[in-house]
Formats: C-alpha cells, structure tokens, sequence
C-alpha cells in the first residue's frame, strides 16, 4: 500500500464507487468528493424548450440510457451481489459541482500529494494547480483518437475494438489533453458489448492506477506530451443513426473470432 496521501475526486455511479473503493486499499485517502447530479436551473430548463432539437436529442439520450442500464447490470459488474457503495462512507463529501468553493477548501485543508479524478465534469480554476505530484484522471479512451465522451462506442463504430481502453494522465485546462501517464487497453472477447468493453476497461485500468501510486511513491517519473490533437467526441455527436451502425457491426460479427489480451502501455517522463 502507497503511503501518498490522495483525494479523490468522482461520479456516484457504481464504477465511480468501485474507482474510489480501489483507490482507499492502495493509499492514503483523505476525502472523496462526489460530484452530484446536474443542477437544472431555469435558465437551462427554459434554454431547453426554447430548442425543439435539443430538447429531443437529450429526451432520446435519457430514454436510451434508462433502456442500456435497465436491471442494475453496472453495479452487478463490479459489485456482484452486493449493495454498490463506498467502503469509506467517512470520507464522503458530495458537492453540487466539482468546481465549488467546497472543493478547493477540502484540497487545501489536506494539502493531499495527488489528486485523483474520474468521472467529474471538466475541472477548472485554482483547483488545477494542486496535488504536490499534480491531478491525475482516468479518461475511458485513448487520447489522444479518442477524447471526450462515448469513447468506447466511437471505437467500435469506427471499426477499431483494438482502440478501446483508457487513459491514465495529468490533468490540465483541455478536455483529456493532458501529459500521458498509461494507456490501457482490455481484453476483447466476441460476443462483448460496449458497456462491457467499457466496464472491463476501468476494471483494469483501475488496477493500472492502483500500480501508479507505488511506483511514484517509489520516484518514478511519468508524462509525455500528446503528440496530436487527436479527435474530441462530444455527447451530442452520439445519434442514433450511429446507434443503428454499431448494432449492425456487432451482429455482422465484428468482435467474432476476436481474442484481444489486455494491454497497458506506459509512458514515462524523459526529463
């Protein structure tokens, strides 16, 4: 176990949960803020029915995803049989969005060697200069190809299963343009879907960012610039002309015969 001392920052979903839970038997966990659900102010709402399209557009995304997470399949993924929750209940502190005041008190109060980050809303302001080793973020792509939100479905609807993995980095003022820590990539299996790629993505990728706290507690030095800008996908890009594509891929059998082991690629700092 790491004696870095760490805060975490997160989701509420149960792979956000299994992140943090992971993460507080590798080290020395200060506080894990949660970033809650998104505020609808007027002004959003109103924003909203103002745009027909988009109003339509997030109604078809809400109803997609209610149908993709139907019978608890994330938390028996991670969880099993048990009830998804944090093992350290404790050091929950929830935030209405991770740029809040709060957040930045809670830093500074515990001054913590690093920052963890996974599944928050971009991060901004003073917050991203602390952690004496800096913040680092789990990105579910490869960036730089694959920035932004639904990587793993912009993998698969491009055809390219060996592409999908995560992103272990720095965290700086873009959206997942910060110096590479790792790539991880997981096994692919035929018969495997997104959300599950997705998930055994984390799984290991977690565990790779178990290992990065040893090893820079033990001195090792990681981060290389991204060499390109890559491609950053946005949650509007996801339509469901693309849904139809993917699903079509996958039942003309483009995962069958595939056996992909899982890979972790680092990225050590030559300076």
């Amino acid at each position: 176990m790491s004696q870095l001392s760490i805060v975490v920052l997160c989701g509420r979903s149960p792979r956000h949960l299994y992140f943090a839970n992971r993460l507080c038997k590798a080290a020395d966990v200060k506080a894990i803020v949660q970033e809650q659900a998104r505020d609808w102010s007027m002004k959003k709402i109103l924003d909203l029915l103002s745009h027909p399209a988009k109003l339509w557009r997030k109604a078809w995304r809400w109803l997609r995803d209610r149908k993709r997470y139907t019978g608890d399949k994330e938390a028996r993924f991670f969880f099993g049989n048990d009830n998804p929750k944090l093992d350290r209940e404790d050091l929950q502190v929830e935030v209405p969005h991770i740029n809040h005041r709060r957040v930045l008190e809670i830093v500074e109060h515990h001054d913590p060697d690093l920052i963890a980050v996974f599944g928050t809303s971009l991060i901004k302001g003073a917050l991203l200069e602390k952690g004496r080793l800096g913040i680092v973020n789990l990105h579910g792509g490869l960036s730089p190809e694959y920035r932004g939100a639904d990587c793993t479905f912009w993998a698969l609807y491009n055809k390219e299963p060996e592409k999908i993995g995560c992103t272990i980095h720095y965290i700086n003022a873009g959206i997942d343009t910060g110096d590479l820590i790792a790539h991880v990539c997981p096994e692919v299996h035929e018969g495997d879907d997104e959300l599950t790629l997705f998930w055994r993505a984390v799984k290991t990728s977690t565990n790779t960012f178990s290992e990065l706290l040893d090893r820079l507690e033990q001195g090792e030095k990681f981060g290389q610039k991204q060499t390109s800008k890559g491609r950053l996908y946005q949650v509007k890009d996801r339509q469901w002309k693309h849904e139809k594509a993917v699903d079509k891929a996958l039942r003309n059998g483009l995962l069958d015969d595939l056996k992909l082991p899982e890979r972790v690629t680092w990225f050590q700092s030559h300076s």
